[in-house]
């Protein structure tokens, strides 16, 4: 497992980013949460190809609390099977790796 993740998750609102960045960071499941957007998404669903705007929240956890977090993302999330994704961090300051590790705890 890796020890620290990039997790990123995309929204159809402003507000349900903010909300989940805010609920997952106080739960201790990530160190922070970004939100980022409007983007422009492209997609398939059902078939068809569509588009739309979203907002993308990225959190920086520790991997142990991966689960935890996506866990938390897909209850409170407004879609019915959302994308969460996790990526690791390869390198990064020893300091700043310890503020997630500390922020996560």
């Amino acid at each position: 497992m890796t020890d620290f993740l990039i997790v990123i998750t995309t929204v159809n609102t402003h507000e349900a980013a903010r909300k989940l960045s805010r609920s997952a960071v106080e739960a201790g499941l990530a160190a922070s949460g970004q939100v980022t957007g409007p983007i422009e998404t492209t997609y398939r669903h059902f078939g068809e190809v569509a588009e739309g705007t979203e907002y993308q929240v990225t959190f920086r956890t520790a991997g142990e609390r991966r689960e935890a977090l996506e866990k938390h993302l897909t209850d409170n999330h407004p879609y019915d099977s959302p994308e969460v994704i996790a990526f690791g961090i390869d390198a990064g300051r020893a300091e700043y790796l310890k503020w997630i590790d500390r922020a996560t705890r």
